[in-house]
């Protein structure tokens, strides 16, 4: 179409699920290299892709960088906060642009410089389907038809499965009642990129979601491919890294031989099964220790001949290390730390820690990472309130994850969360969120903090076997013990592989995949899976759950040998919530004019906290104390205000405050605007001439209804006492 000043939109649409996907270029953002609006049912993200003019100097890697920017109009929203006006990227907008990010990457040419920014504006939102996905495809089309260096599309969708059906692109109400809701990424050719929660699926379960959204994905490939011939760019030839041949035969002359030295070592102390002696003498692993010794050698002398070519030196190291490594794991099935490709590394697992102030701790070592997971309890109004894009949220469970600098014997400013620990916290949020105690049967707030006090590989999933045992540590009743583990891949270039159960940094860095996995005996609650080269297959998948899931029980078992399930009794630090339901038409009763009534019950029973709300169609009554008797007292005064007379039968006990005195007794009122009395041979276990020598008025006394004549009505009552 055209609008009034000339500018020509072009666009195409794809159907997914019953939805269409609707890809818009040509009117807007014209100086960027490539940009598309994305348009779904409401909802309308702008995407846009730049690339800088002249590469970076200095850098040994392809900076990517993608950024989510969240904008409250799009669902008609003002920000909240003095400054009325959007900030740092939420935690979902980094997730979203992470997720981009990992799928994005694999298929750039990791020699280019240039920087490339992806941005995803949201523009419109209509919060019943996430928009995720949107900017996931956006950004593929964006880059696919811009003149930047990208020539393998990828696309995305999300899948859920309801009532046994599978739904693409569901809705939050969909994904609410789904077993599963997983995001996959891919090229027409393989699976890049996998995200999901599930509610204990199997994995067969994901293994067949997978299968599903590949023909979805090739759909949306093949649109982005139509659009390119219709609006594509000519792509830029851009100045790539190119490594210095001479450079590159100096380090290897320097360095191959002591580096495959150092790997012989390791090949014979693993066979010989001697490793240990090796690994307990070394600081992040013996490979690690060793070739850093090498590679600083090497760079000292290669320097002195190569001065002006220390990114070439640096990448032929690197080049070296990945290669000789490689070929140890795919030739000899022993990897760097003397393992075989299914061994997983030693499990500690302590709780307990600090039983007089916290409320659960959790530590989990496994091999050279740790993690201290720290839990603290509070009530509902401790709840993290969402201000963002969607329907208001509020979040009674947080994970947050911290990774100081000191984890990896390294310095470095600790000025907040980054991406990388936002995104680890919130997998392993994902994985415990569906043994989590629903609020009816746990009125908490529930927040662990994960400590990663040193890391080689897999700390994410070291901080859900963490946060499992604080959980249990602190008598928190989750449905199933959960633990995670961390996967990879090696794939030669005859296409033989290796799959690695448990893997450490060096594995990660030089391997083709990470594949987190976590979960309790009965299946899945979260995984997440990376690949660093251009896609896998489905059979590859299926062998790295089923070796995933050996895994997984084997750490379960390793964590029940330290405890096997939650305590019976909440820490004793922890704070005491009672809850009950009354009438959701009497909670303004209760509250009273102004709150008065649910303040005075407060200050009368010495109460940490009362709520009274909404929940589910009931009103719902919270009360936070360390004494319990309070708490049983204030239940009664707040049951006692929602009856009247007919509500009351003999034998049923409250609260009362003594309102006169008679030389026959004692009136005591029990609820609003109703006495009973009490005699004065009902009033002590021994005789008494005046009432004003045992009570008096406004004492408040626990009596029983002894009979009732609710026409005449009176009450006539006794001590519980006495």
């Amino acid at each position: 179409m055209e609008d009034n000043i000339g500018n020509v939109e072009k666009s195409c649409e794809v159907e997914i699920g019953g939805k269409k996907i609707i890809f818009a270029t040509g009117k807007l953002t014209k100086q960027t290299n490539g940009s598309v609006m994305v348009r779904s049912g409401s909802s309308g993200v702008l995407v846009t892709a730049v690339m800088s003019e002249n590469p970076r100097e200095g850098l040994d890697f392809f900076p990517l960088v993608v950024d989510i920017e969240e904008r409250m109009y799009a669902a008609g929203k003002i920000p909240g906060g003095f400054f009325k006006r959007e900030g740092r990227a939420s935690d979902k907008a980094i997730l979203i642009a992470r997720i981009t990010d990992r799928s994005l990457r694999p298929l750039f040419d990791k020699n280019i410089r240039n920087e490339v920014q992806v941005i995803g504006t949201i523009v419109s939102v209509d919060q019943v389907s996430p928009y995720d996905v949107l900017i996931l495809n956006g950004a593929s089309m964006a880059l696919y038809i811009s003149d930047i260096p990208f020539d393998d599309p990828i696309a995305a969708v999300r899948v859920s499965k309801v009532d046994e059906k599978w739904v693409f692109n569901p809705t939050y109400e969909e994904i609410g009642k789904s077993i599963i809701d997983i995001v996959i990424a891919g090229t027409e050719n393989a699976i890049l990129m996998v995200e999901a929660g599930g509610k204990e699926a199997s994995e067969d379960v994901v293994i067949e979601a997978i299968g599903m959204a590949h023909p979805e994905i090739k759909k949306i490939i093949n649109i982005q491919k139509e659009f390119k011939e219709k609006v594509g760019k000519k792509k830029k030839e851009v100045t790539k890294f190119e490594l210095n041949k001479k450079v590159a035969e100096k380090v290897k002359e320097l360095a191959s031989a002591k580096i495959q030295k150092v790997i012989d070592s390791i090949v014979k102390h693993a066979n010989e099964g001697s490793m240990e002696q090796l690994l307990e003498v070394s600081d992040k692993g013996y490979l690690q220790d060793e070739v850093q010794i090498i590679k600083k050698e090497v760079i000292e002398a290669v320097e002195e001949e190569f001065p002006e070519d220390r990114e070439s030196i640096i990448v032929s190291l690197k080049e070296i290390e990945r290669e000789l490594v490689r070929e140890m794991v795919l030739s000899k099935k022993i990897r760097p730390d003397g393992r075989k490709t299914d061994e997983i590394r030693k499990v500690s697992c302590e709780v307990g820690l600090f039983p007089d102030t916290t409320h659960g701790t959790g530590l989990f070592t496994r091999g050279k990472t740790q993690a201290l997971t720290v839990l603290a309890l509070g009530s509902i109004k401790e709840a993290q309130r969402i201000d963002s894009l969607e329907v208001e949220e509020f979040k009674r469970f947080i994970h947050h994850y911290n990774f100081p600098p000191y984890a990896t014997g390294e310095t470095g400013f600790m000025r907040g969360p980054k991406r990388r620990e936002i995104g680890h916290g919130a997998l392993a949020e994902r994985a415990l969120k569906p043994v989590i105690p629903e609020e009816s049967k746990f009125p908490y707030s529930l927040r662990l903090v994960s400590e990663i006090l040193e890391s080689n590989g897999s700390s994410s999933m070291a901080s859900v076997c963490g946060s499992t045992l604080a959980l249990m540590d602190a008598g928190v009743p989750i449905s199933n013990p959960v633990s995670g583990i961390a996967m990879g891949l090696i794939k030669g270039s005859n296409d033989d592989l290796v799959v690695l159960s448990d893997i450490q940094g060096v594995e990660d860095f030089y391997g083709d995949m990470d594949f987190k996995v976590a979960g309790t005996k009965n299946g899945i609650t979260a995984l997440q899976m990376d690949i660093k080269i251009k896609g896998i297959n489905i059979d590859i998948l299926k062998e790295a759950l089923r070796r995933a899931h050996e895994g997984r029980m084997y750490i379960l078992g390793k964590m029940f040998e330290t405890i096997q399930e939650p305590r019976e009794h909440l820490s004793k630090s922890a704070p005491k919530i009672t809850i009950f339901k009354i009438p959701r038409e009497k909670i303004g009763e209760v509250i009273g004019p102004g709150g008065r009534n649910v303040k005075s019950i407060k200050e009368e029973f010495k109460l940490d906290e009362i709520e009274i709300y909404d929940f589910e169609g009931s009103g719902m009554v919270s009360i936070t104390s360390s004494d319990d008797k309070n708490t049983e007292l204030a239940k009664k005064r707040i049951e006692a205000v929602l009856k009247d007379i007919d509500d009351i039968e003999e034998g049923e006990e409250f609260l009362g405050t003594v309102v006169g005195i008679t030389k026959f007794g004692a009136f005591i009122n029990l609820i609003p605007g109703l006495d009973g009395l009490l005699h004065i041979s009902k009033i002590s276990d021994k005789r008494i001439s005046r009432v004003e020598d045992v009570l008096n008025l406004g004492d408040k006394i626990m009596v029983k209804v002894s009979s009732i004549d609710k026409r005449a009505k009176k009450i006539a009552l006794e001590r519980v006492d006495i």
